[in-house]
């Protein structure tokens, strides 16, 4: 089973959990300090993903660093550790966030852009966006400056490239193609 199906599986049981305990909001809470906190600390990823350290030193390591987390949110760890999943931390807290948010009725919509977007662009697109899936949108800017101008539009799987590189990658494409 690839790494990427399992995470969503103990995503998926962790929602269930907490739907069934109405902790849904806290749970989300939780996983989202777990990946900024992996995000943040490459000792930690280290650590997470080290086949030398036991899976007990690892539980310690994060009931330690993650004191206050709702206790699903503490038996999903000890899960992953007795599992030998724990490298997969990340992707699960990851996969649970976004499924999540697609159970409340919301979704994260990412636009890529070369430059900040101004509040007043950020609003028209957000509308446009819930306007198309007819769902709450959490609007997110990432600034790439490779893409020189324009857009990449991304909500769930679905991406909508309308970047000025796309563009010049295109031209370049069909030239090639055509001599």
């Amino acid at each position: 089973m690839n790494e990427s199906r399992a995470a969503l599986r103990y995503a998926k049981a962790t929602l269930n959990l907490a739907v069934d305990k109405k902790a849904t909001d806290a749970v989300e809470s939780d996983m989202r300090d777990v990946v900024q906190t992996i995000y943040d600390s490459d000792e930690l990823k280290d650590m997470l993903e080290s086949p030398i350290l036991e899976g007990s030193s690892k539980e310690k390591v994060l009931t330690a660093i993650f004191k206050n987390v709702n206790d699903i949110t503490r038996e999903m760890f000890a899960l992953l550790v007795s599992k030998k999943r724990i490298a997969l931390l990340n992707e699960v807290a990851l996969k649970y966030i976004a499924l999540n948010e697609r159970l409340k009725g919301e979704n994260v919509a990412l636009v890529t852009t070369a430059v900040p977007l101004t509040p007043a662009l950020e609003k028209k697109i957000l509308a446009q966006v819930e306007k198309i899936t007819s769902n709450k949108i959490t609007l997110e800017n990432q600034i790439d400056e490779s893409i020189i101008g324009g857009f990449i539009l991304r909500i769930g799987d679905l991406q909508y490239n309308a970047s000025i590189s796309n563009k010049l990658n295109n031209l370049k494409r069909e030239f090639t193609n055509s001599i």
